[in-house]
């Protein structure tokens, strides 16, 4: 499994994104699929998750300002994020999880940067 981010970008703070990964590979055993991210300085942590079944999760800090959304049939995840802040400045990570294959897998990486 392969995955490809596109998206970030730098924005005023209230500004928007929009974040794009792709996978490829054998995507037909890839289960849930979410975004993570990295601050200069700090450790990764977990934006928004959401299963083959489209429940999702999100961290406290972005819940009500970012979507995540998924398409099945593609094996697409995106995450539509408003009213950003600085503190939301980070380089976002797609993340990819196989049962089957009992690995998880992990994007490039995309920077978004907010401005104040």
């Amino acid at each position: 499994v392969q995955l490809q981010a596109s998206g970030g970008g730098l924005v005023q703070a209230g500004g928007s994104l929009r974040l794009s990964c792709a996978a490829s590979g054998t995507i037909f055993l890839i289960d849930d699929m979410g975004w993570y991210r990295q601050a200069p300085g700090k450790q990764r942590e977990l934006v928004a998750t959401i299963t083959d079944g489209g429940s999702s999760n999100y961290a406290d800090s972005v819940r009500g300002r970012f979507t995540i959304s998924r398409d099945n049939r593609k094996q697409t995840v995106d995450l539509q994020m408003i009213s950003l802040k600085p503190e939301d400045t980070a380089v976002y990570y797609c993340k990819a999880k196989s049962s089957v294959l009992r690995s998880d897998y992990w994007g490039q990486g995309t920077q978004v940067t907010v401005s104040s």
